[in-house]
Formats: structure tokens, C-alpha cells, sequence
């Protein structure tokens, strides 16, 4: 009998070959973290060991020692064909976005001129639902525009596991995997699966990171969960929020959504 992570890694991997089957060229989204790096695996687990499209890190620079160290490690022993693309700076940035959601913008402007240059006709992204508010509104095959605008309000029916891929000059879709699972469901799968993330995840000094993003907007929360069954454990009680670390999710109501509408993440 499937259990759940079976069901959820089963429904990850049709997602992604549908994906690979459709769109062309495919490009995968690596930021690094606890999420991208089970898509990574899922990625790998559905093509039989390699992943036949390009792994992207969109880069701010300003991402944690630890991160750049892990990316240099694994995409070396995973095989990937990695691209990593740079970020305008901030002064380029539209300046009435709060401070933290004009930084963390600089990835939407590095990943829209990727897709350009590339001409990407799909990306694969690791957003889940139970995230974000506005992530929870997402579908699983989502259609960009020609600037890489999202419109919530007209977005195809998913029915049935039927993916639609509406073609159109400049438009791409972005494809998410791992829109159904849980941060637990996640941390579950890592331990099953024995997948490596960056240690920053582990409790130190009563302190860690839920989620990670750049150095100067993203904050540590209280925690002693210093393995990968005490984070589950922990996120079976806990009632802080995955992003309470994240400095952009305590600035004006609207700015997530903004941001996402315009091409975030």
C-alpha cells in the first residue's frame, strides 16, 4: 500500500515528466533550500538518475556562506548543468516596494531577463501552497505573460490531473511540483529519502533557520530542533510560521502579492 509521501512523490514525478514532455526548453529554479533540493531529487528520481534540463540559481549574492559552498558540492556531485544568473542591484528596483520586498524583487528582474535570453517556455519552481497566503491561489501548470505577469483572476481549470499549456508569443509556464505538500511532508521525505540540505535548517544556540534567503532579510527563529526528526517533531506543535524569519513577510499587506503578481516566486 502507497503511503502518503508515496503519493505525493508519485504525483511530483508525472508533474514534472508532463513538464518535460510540453515544454521545451525546461529550465528547474535551485534556490538552494529545503524545497528545491527535494525537486532536485524528485527531478532526478523521474529521469532516472540525471536531470535533462538545465538547474537555475538566480543570484543575489547575498546568499549565506553555507549556500554557495553547498551549491558548489552538489551540483558538482549531482551532475548538474547548472547556470547561474545575476540580479540587477536594488537601485533598479521599483522604489515604492518596501525595503525587504525591493530586495528580494532583485530575483524576479534576474530570473525575467534569464527567461529572455534563454527563452524558457516552462519553469519549474518548488512553491507550495501552505506557504504563503498567495501561493495557496496558484495552479500546478501556471501561464505567465509576455512581462512574466501572473494573473490571479484568470488562470486555467485544473481538472483531473488535465494540464493546460496555452500558447501565445512571449508567454511561459511555471511549473510546481510541489504545490500539494506540507513543510512537514517535506522535512518527512528529506528523512526518508536522506537528502542533504544546508545545515543552517539545525537548531544552534537555540536558534535556526526555517527558511533561507538572503543574508540581510531573512532571520533565524527560536528553535533547539538540531536534527531532521526533531524539526518534524517540532513542526507537528509549533504555530510560528514557516516565514517568520523572513523580512519581507512583516512589510506592507500587499507587497507579497505584488511581487508575485509581477514574477516572484
Amino acid at each position: 500500500m502507497l503511503s502518503d509521501l508515496d503519493l505525493l512523490e508519485s504525483q511530483s514525478i508525472f508533474i514534472m515528466r508532463e513538464a518535460w514532455r510540453r515544454l521545451k526548453p525546461l529550465g528547474l529554479l535551485w534556490s538552494l533550500g529545503k524545497d528545491s533540493n527535494v525537486l532536485v531529487w524528485l527531478a532526478r528520481k523521474a529521469f532516472l538518475g540525471e536531470v535533462p534540463f538545465p538547474v537555475i540559481h538566480v543570484d543575489t549574492g547575498k546568499k549565506f556562506p553555507e549556500m554557495y559552498a553547498f551549491r558548489e558540492r552538489y551540483a558538482r556531485e549531482w551532475n548538474l548543468d547548472l547556470i547561474i544568473g545575476d540580479c540587477p542591484p536594488v537601485e533598479d528596483i521599483d522604489p515604492s516596494l518596501p525595503p525587504a520586498a525591493r530586495s528580494a524583487a532583485r530575483k524576479t528582474a534576474g530570473l525575467a531577463r534569464l527567461i529572455a535570453e534563454r527563452k524558457f517556455a516552462g519553469i519549474i519552481a518548488g512553491i507550495r501552497r501552505d506557504e504563503q497566503a498567495t501561493r495557496a491561489k496558484e495552479r500546478v501548470f501556471s501561464p505567465r505573460g509576455t512581462a512574466n505577469q501572473w494573473d490571479v483572476r484568470n488562470q486555467p481549470p485544473e481538472f483531473w490531473d488535465q494540464y493546460t499549456t496555452p500558447p501565445g508569443e512571449g508567454i511561459h509556464i511555471r511549473v510546481h511540483p510541489l504545490l500539494a505538500w506540507r513543510e512537514i511532508d517535506i522535512w518527512r521525505y528529506i528523512e526518508r529519502e536522506r537528502i542533504p540540505v544546508v545545515d543552517l535548517y539545525f537548531a544552534k544556540n537555540g536558534r535556526r533557520y526555517r527558511s533561507l534567503g538572503d543574508q540581510d532579510i531573512t532571520f533565524p527563529v527560536e528553535s533547539n530542533a538540531a536534527s531532521v526528526a526533531e524539526i518534524i517533531a517540532e513542526l507537528a506543535t509549533t504555530r510560528t510560521p514557516e516565514r517568520a524569519g523572513r523580512a519581507m513577510d512583516h512589510e506592507a499587506e500587499d507587497a507579497f502579492e505584488r511581487l508575485r503578481a509581477s514574477g516572484y516566486l
